[in-house]
C-alpha cells in the first residue's frame, strides 16, 4: 500500500508565496521521477514541474522563474515552492510519483489526492 499525501495549499494574495509538500509512504522500494500537476476549472490537467531522483528538473514555461521543485530522497518527499503567485495559478495541485513497491518489479504512477491553491485578493 502506497500513499502520497499533499499539504500546503490555501488562499494567498497575488504576489504571495506558498510551499507545497508531498510525502510518499508505504511499501516503497524505489522512487524515480516525482512531479506536480495542476488542473484549473474547465481546463485540462497540466504538468507544472518534475524532478528525477538525481535532481534534474523541468519547469513549465508558465511557472519558470517563479516556481521551484525540489525533493528530499531520504524522506520520499517532493516540494513545490511557489513565488509571485498570479490568479491564473489557481488550481488543484496534485503530486505524482513513478515508484516501485516492495512487491512489484515495475515502476508505476501514483497520485496524491490534490490540494487547492487559490490566488485572489
Amino acid at each position: 500500500q502506497v500513499q502520497l499525501v499533499e499539504s500546503g495549499g490555501g488562499l494567498v494574495q497575488p504576489g504571495g508565496s506558498l510551499r507545497l509538500s508531498c510525502a510518499a509512504s508505504g511499501s516503497i522500494f524505489s522512487i524515480n521521477r516525482m512531479g506536480w500537476y495542476r488542473q484549473a476549472p474547465g481546463k485540462q490537467r497540466e504538468l507544472v514541474a518534475r524532478i528525477t531522483s538525481g535532481g534534474d528538473t523541468y519547469h513549465a514555461d508558465s511557472v519558470k522563474g517563479r516556481f521551484t521543485i525540489s525533493r528530499d530522497n531520504a524522506k520520499n518527499t517532493v516540494y513545490l515552492t511557489m513565488n509571485s503567485l498570479k490568479p491564473e495559478d489557481t488550481a488543484v495541485y496534485s503530486c505524482n510519483a513513478d515508484l516501485r513497491t516492495l512487491t512489484s518489479r515495475m515502476f508505476n504512477a501514483y497520485w496524491g489526492q490534490g490540494t487547492q491553491v487559490t490566488v485572489s485578493s
